[in-house]
Formats: C-alpha cells, structure tokens, sequence
C-alpha cells in the first residue's frame, strides 16, 4: 500500500504561469434568512508548507568535510493515467419505452442508424429494448480554449486544503454569505458551514466552490447585485434549485461531472445553455474541465469562453486566493498507487448479493466509484436489515449519520488525505460516532435506505484518495477479497470476477448469479 503525503506541484505550476503571463500580455426548500454583517476584515493569505531538505552524513573515519553532496533528486511520479480517447466523445442514453434505432438517431444524436449501430455493435435494430445503454456520438464543430484554470488539488478536496479555515474566511470577506443563514434538512446552518458540508459531500474543494460563488453572485465580498443573484447565486435560475445549499450542490455536481467524465473518457463535450455543445481543448488537466463544464451550463457561447479565459472565473480565484500553483499538489493520485487490502463488508460466512455495478458515488456526476450490495433478509422495500455491514480495513470513523459512515485509514483525522472508504444507506450500528477506531471485522451498521435515494436496503460502498473519488473499474479497480469490479457500458452494469469465477450485478438474489460470500469475520465491539 503507498499511502504517501504529496508534495508541493512545481511542473504543472511552472506550465499555468507561464500561459497566465502569456494571456496578460494579449426534502423541502430552505429558506434564506440573512441579516446584517460586519464591516470587512483583511483578507486571509495563503501559507504552503515548505520541504525539508535531506542532510548527508560523513563517515566516522573521514577526517576533513568532502564537499557538501548534491540531494538525491526525488523521483518524479506521473499521476494515474487518463485513457486516450477511441474516439469522438460520446453521451450514454438509456433507451425508452417505444424507442427505436432511427428515432434515437434523428431525435437524439443527429447521427445515421448505420453509425449508431456500429458505435454499439448492435446487428438487428428490431433487439433494443427498454433500459439498454447506448453510446451517442457528440456531433460539434466547436472547440474551446486551451486556458488552463485550477489544479487538481484545488477542485478536489484534497490535502491543499489541510490549513483552509472556511469559516474564517468567510467572515473576513464580510459579504454576503458571512451574515447568510439556511434550513437544510431541519436545522439552520451559516453560509460556511453550507460551503463545508457541501465541499464534503461531494468532494469538492470549497476555494473553487467559493471563487464560483463570488465570479456568479458576489456574494463572498460584497451583496448580490439583483435578487436573481441572491436566490441563484450560481447562475441557474431553477425555482426547485433556489438557495445556497442547492445552488452550491448543483455547481459541485457538475464540477465532478466534468473532471470525472474526462479521467473516464480521455475527452469531454461541454453542453451549454442553449443545449449546443463544445469540444474540450486537448491536454487540459481534469481540474480545468471540471469549473469549464459548470459554467457551460449557464453560458452562451460567448459568455462561456470569457469566463473560462484570463479575464473570467480566473481573475476572481486570483482576486481571492492569489496565486492557484502556490498550493498545487501532483500528483494527487499516483500511478504506483496499491489499494490496501479490503474485504467483503459484511459478515464472514454470509451470503449477500452483488446487486449495483460501478456507479456514481455521490450524486451522478461524481465518479463510478460505488458497488451495491444487497442483504438476503431485505428484498424491495427499505425496513432496516438484521444483517451487518462490517468494516472493509481498519481506520477511524471520521463523519457518521444521516446514512453515511466515512472511514479515515491511515487515522490522521483528515478525509482530504490518504484513503477513504465510505459507506452509505446505513443505519449506524451503536457506537459507532466520529472519533471511533474500527479494527477489520467491527460491525459499522445495519442496510437501510437512510441517505441519498434509494427504493430497496443495500449497502452503497466506495473509495476515495486524497479526496478524490477512484473509479472502481478505472486504473486501479475496486478489489474486495480477491473479488475485482468490472464495469459495463452504463452505471451499475458489470460484474465481479475472481480468478475463473463471475458475479454479474443484478437487481437480483441469486446466489449462483450474484451472491458473494464473506470472509470478514465480525469483531465483536
């Protein structure tokens, strides 16, 4: 297992400088209660931690110095891989009721019956069939700008973020989010803490979220200048989406829509407002990608291209946080990386049911980075299983309600560093509260529905590292007791293999078919 702190970026912080030099020279919905709010505070200034310098002993018997020895230069390790591209990018559509090949082709993609079929290996068109996935080429003649924006570090949550007080911050601004207060699920929260929780739900780093907040809404510095500002601070005027909370979750949404779209594709088209779409420049980083793809989606063209230019979102990062490449970190998910060893979580000698292939581990836009499991006690509906969901790997339970337990495994207390498993639509079993050391084994929780959207009790289980989401069939797939996830075309198809032997996902409690059997053995608490 490599469980490694990374170091300050310097390559990729070198690449942005030298283009931004270059550009110079060219439930129910919350109800927002503000009030007043202080008169502005110094704004805050960034502070990266500096690498210690190796030392070199002399041998006991060397009686005068040599000259000092030059440090043993640190190996460059390249960051996980982003594939190449087969091909023009495609969007993945499930077919409908009534649908048919030609009607898809017109209606959907613009593309001849003969293209669509020969993008999906299909060889009689009177086979689709409701709920089939199917690839649709993106058809553009339109390319955007090659302006590298963030880092990654900076999109995901990740250690760049160790030393960030966002409450701090934001009191500082005195804007109108430092005096912002909501309802979110039953309970009133302050602007920052809406930007905490949603930066931890999603895994999105809350200096992006806030940059976007104050580019959008000027709400992080001054007060929103109309009252669409003020209700839709990130730019979508959705009456079902009114509010910090919802505006915020759908930026951050689509932020991962578009950095994990384009690790998983190697390409991405971007949709705008008026649902035409525009092709990614090539040899941008997935961070990039991800701020170009939500501000797409409230953008003409024009306005589009000046927002993710040198005079846009950029300067407004820039205004707030300074110099972006200061906190780079790279790479932030390395290539060399091992998975730690994970078991089957849930009670050894148990049979459960592979029920829900690689799939988007926090709202869709995030990463295929789930697997469902299904217990036997529990077929389609949500009463809370007798089953017990156990612990993959030791760790330390960092966050614990509303359905979710996040398992810290190296124990530093930080969910943006090292490995994180988290589990989902759990009723917590007792004890089981932030702070709490779990060994392999421990009982974490009972399936339920709680958290999220779910129509029958599972266990919703996946992976992050350094705070970003890891595909479970990506580069280093998901391997729980010998058991390695492979994805199928759309979300939640694929299977489990484990040398000669196969579980296929399904919506299903067959044990020939999907059931797996446990080896954790329950560590009694």
């Amino acid at each position: 297992m490599l469980n490694v702190r990374p170091s300050v970026g310097k390559h990729w912080g070198q690449w942005l400088l030298s283009v931004i030099l270059l550009a110079a020279c060219g439930g129910p919905g919350p109800t927002a209660l503000p009030t007043s709010r202080p008169a502005p505070l110094p704004t805050a200034t960034a502070v990266v931690k500096a690498t210690a310098t190796p030392t070199f002993p002399l041998p006991a018997n060397q009686a005068t110095p040599w000259p000092t020895p030059l440090p043993t230069p640190t190996p460059v390790v390249p960051p996980m891989p982003i594939p190449t591209p087969a091909g023009p990018p495609v969007d993945v559509y499930t077919v409908q009721p009534g649908d048919t090949l030609s009607y898809i082709a017109l209606d959907r993609c613009g593309c001849t019956v003969d293209e669509l079929a020969t993008l999906n290996g299909i060889a009689d068109p009177a086979s689709l069939q409701a709920g089939q996935p199917l690839r649709i080429p993106v058809k553009t003649d339109q390319a955007g700008p090659a302006f590298p924006l963030l880092p990654d570090s900076e999109v995901v949550y990740s250690p760049a973020y160790l030393d960030f007080d966002i409450a701090g911050f934001v009191r500082r601004q005195g804007g109108y989010l430092a005096s912002y207060t909501e309802r979110v699920n039953g309970k009133e929260h302050t602007g920052a803490e809406i930007v905490e929780m949603v930066a931890q739900n999603f895994s999105v780093g809350p200096r992006t979220l806030l940059a976007l907040l104050e580019y959008q809404g000027g709400w992080v510095t001054g007060t929103p200048a109309t009252e669409t500002a003020q209700t839709y601070p990130l730019g979508l005027p959705d009456g079902a989406r009114a509010g910090l909370y919802f505006q915020l979750s759908w930026a951050a949404n689509h932020i991962n829509e578009g950095y994990y779209g384009y690790k998983r594709q190697g390409t991405l088209a971007f949709q705008l407002k008026d649902r035409s779409h525009v092709l990614a420049a090539s040899g941008l980083n997935a961070g990039t990608i991800g701020i170009q793809n939500v501000l797409a989606l409230v953008s003409n063209l024009k306005t589009w291209r000046e927002a993710v230019g040198p005079t846009g979102f950029i300067r407004t990062y820039n205004a707030l946080f300074g110099d972006p490449t200061a906190l780079a970190i790279e790479p932030l998910v390395p290539a060399n990386l091992a998975q730690p060893k994970l078991l089957l979580p849930w009670e050894g000698g148990h049979t459960w049911y592979f029920s829900g292939g690689p799939h988007a581990a926090w709202m869709e836009g995030s990463a295929w980075a789930a697997l469902d499991f299904a217990p036997p006690d529990v077929r389609g509906h949500c009463a809370i299983s007798r089953e017990r969901a156990t612990a993959a790997a030791p760790g330390l339970v960092l966050r614990s309600g509303d359905g979710q337990v996040l398992v810290d495994l190296d124990g530093d207390g930080h969910e943006q560093t090292g490995w994180i498993l988290f589990y989902l639509h759990l009723t917590p079993a007792e004890g089981i509260l932030p702070g709490t050391m779990l060994a392999q084994g421990d009982v974490v929780g009972h399936p339920s529905c709680e958290g999220g959207v779910a129509d029958s009790s599972h266990l919703h289980f996946a992976r992050r590292y350094n705070g970003e989401w890891l595909a479970a069939d990506g580069p280093l797939p998901m391997n729980l007791s010998g058991w390695t996830a492979v994805g199928g075309l759309g979300q939640y198809e694929g299977h489990l293999a484990k040398g000669s032997e196969v579980r296929q996902a399904c919506e299903c409690w067959e044990d020939a078919k999907n059931g797996l059997t446990s080896d954790n053995a329950v560590l009694e608490r």
